[in-house]
């Protein structure tokens, strides 16, 4: 692998998230979980990674495993620093240079095509955003603006190069219509993320049985079932044939509103959960396993 796509050694520290960064203030906040399958659904959208998901992930078997390994990847990237931030970035990177095939249309496609690759990246940005806006504190528009650039900064040290993503919100926002509208597809890996969601397995790492599963797990998948369908565009909701109802758009913005109310009242750990949970998760980060 080339090391030219990544930046050199001294300039690694500009690109990390410093604590009183916007990104690192906002990347950790707890109800962001609910907005993964949003990201999730996002980037599968794009033919390439969702053909790289059905081809190359056991996804529809261990769909935690999925969570949890994109959770190793964001907080290890904004909240792993110097050390565990650019080498997980360089394993990251290695790891899709094995990803190839064909689409079900005939295409050839690899992992590491410059459009696809960066849009995983920028899909995790949308849902952070978006996340804070309909969950927690919305950001203001200084504040998303200097989020955004933190985060274009971080991608380089996973390979997202400099001209590969928009450079400013009001360009990504353009940039992510234009996806929306124009390359985002219905496909095989969509409609397996849809189904994990309704019916999802007990979560292996936590140790639920399968009674306490049992209770837990109807407002579990209820919340992010109804932030990850109605978070998406409608547009895509009909594209993807995901159903969306007068009611359940009220049930959301109940459970939004209940939410943000609830934000003074965070404790702290919740508020940021990042650094909490990567040393929970300890070498799994480090090892992206």
């Amino acid at each position: 692998m080339s090391t030219a796509i990544f930046p050199p050694a001294e300039e690694v520290p500009l690109l990390l998230p410093q604590p009183d960064s916007i990104v690192w203030r906002f990347a950790g906040d707890a109800r962001l979980l609910a907005t993964a399958g949003y990201a999730l659904l996002l980037q599968v959208g794009h033919p390439t990674v969702g053909a790289g998901v059905s081809e190359h992930s056991n996804f529809k078997a261990d769909p935690w495993g999925r969570l949890f390994r994109t959770l190793d990847y964001t907080y290890a990237m904004v909240y792993g620093g110097p050390d565990l931030a650019p080498r997980v970035g360089r394993r990251v990177r290695a790891m899709h240079e094995q990803i190839t095939g064909v689409t079900p249309d005939g295409r050839r496609y690899h992992a590491l095509e410059p459009e696809a690759y960066a849009w995983v990246h920028a899909t995790l940005a949308e849902a952070i955003v978006a996340g804070h806006r309909v969950f927690g504190k919305r950001m203001r528009e200084d504040e998303v603006e200097r989020f955004w650039a933190g985060w274009r900064a971080n991608g380089r040290l996973v390979g997202v190069r400099e001209g590969d993503l928009p450079a400013d919100w009001p360009a990504f926002r353009t940039y992510f219509q234009h996806m929306v509208d124009d390359r985002l597809q219905d496909n095989q890996a969509v409609q397996d993320v849809l189904s994990a969601l309704a019916h999802p397995p007990a979560p292996p790492a936590w140790g639920f049985g399968a009674q306490t599963w049992r209770v837990i797990r109807a407002p579990a998948v209820g919340l992010v079932s109804l932030a990850t369908v109605g978070l998406l565009p409608a547009t895509l909701r009909r594209r993807f044939g995901a159903r969306w109802t007068s009611v359940q758009q009220l049930e959301l913005q109940a459970l939004a509103a209940l939410s943000r109310a609830a934000t003074p009242l965070m404790p702290r750990p919740l508020r940021n959960v990042g650094p909490g949970y990567l040393r929970w998760r300890h070498g799994a980060s480090a090892r992206l396993d």
